[in-house]
C-alpha cells in the first residue's frame, strides 16, 4: 500500500511512518522542516510543504492509496484554525484522487466524545488548556463528516508514549464509557490496521485501554 502521512515528524505520525514502513508499505511524508524527520527508510519518501499548502498536499498524494493526518498543536487559549484548514485543505486536493481513503486524527473531547474524558480532563484540562484546539477540531470533524469521501477519524483517550501492545478497545457507542489512556503507538496500530482491513469506514471509532 502506498500512505501518505501528515504530521510525521513526531507522535503518532511518525510512530506510524515506523510501523507502516516496517510492515512492507510505501510511505510519503509531507514535511515543512527534513531535518526534523528523524528517521530514514528505503520505503520512504519526503515531500516539502505543509497541511496548509494545498498544492504540496496534490504533490504528495500522487499515486497513492491513502491519506493519514496526524497533525498535532501545543496548548494555547489563542484561537486555532490549523485542523479546520488543514481539513478543507486535504478534501480540495482528495477531489484529484477521490478514491483515497483518508484517516485523520482528533482526540477524546472532539465532536460527541466531549464529556467522556473524565472529570479532570473534561472540566479543568480541556476547558482551560484545550479549549481553541478543540472547537478547531469540531470544525475539523464537521467538514470531515459533510464530505462524500471515504474517511476514518480516530479519537484517541489520553496520549502515552508507551509501548505497542496491540490491545486496546475500539468503541463507536459511548454510552457509560470514560476514556482512558491508550499508548501513540496503538494508535498507530489501529490506523495501520484499519487501512488494510476497514471496518470504521465514515465513523468515529475512540481508542482507549
Amino acid at each position: 500500500m502506498k500512505i501518505t502521512i501528515i504530521g510525521a515528524t513526531r507522535g503518532i505520525g511518525l510512530a506510524l511512518t515506523k510501523m507502516a514502513v516496517a510492515s512492507g508499505h510505501d510511505v510519503t511524508v509531507l514535511v515543512r522542516d527534513a531535518s526534523k524527520m528523524n528517521f530514514s527508510h528505503p520505503k520512504l519518501r519526503m515531500v516539502p510543504g505543509d497541511i496548509l499548502n494545498q498544492t504540496s498536499i496534490e504533490t504528495a498524494l500522487v499515486g497513492q492509496d491513502a491519506v493519514c493526518v496526524c497533525v498535532g498543536g501545543v496548548p494555547t487559549r489563542k484561537p486555532v484554525t490549523l485542523f479546520s484548514q488543514g481539513a478543507r485543505n486535504v478534501l480540495a486536493a482528495m477531489q484529484k484522487t477521490p478514491k483515497l481513503k483518508l484517516i485523520s486524527v482528533t482526540g477524546i473531547g472532539a465532536g460527541d466524545s466531549r464529556g467522556h474524558g473524565g472529570f479532570v480532563y473534561d472540566r479543568i484540562i480541556q476547558p482551560l488548556l484545550l479549549k481553541t484546539m478543540f472547537e478547531d477540531k469540531d470544525r475539523e470533524e464537521v467538514l470531515l463528516k459533510a464530505s462524500p469521501l471515504d474517511w476514518t477519524i480516530v479519537r484517541p483517550g489520553m496520549l502515552t508514549n508507551g509501548a505497542h501492545t496491540g490491545k486496546y478497545r475500539v468503541l463507536t457507542d459511548l454510552s457509560g464509557v470514560t476514556a482512558g489512556k491508550v499508548s501513540r503507538a496503538d494508535v498507530a496500530d489501529f490506523i495501520l490496521s484499519e487501512l488494510s482491513m476497514p471496518h470504521y469506514s465514515r465513523m468515529t471509532p475512540l481508542l482507549t485501554y
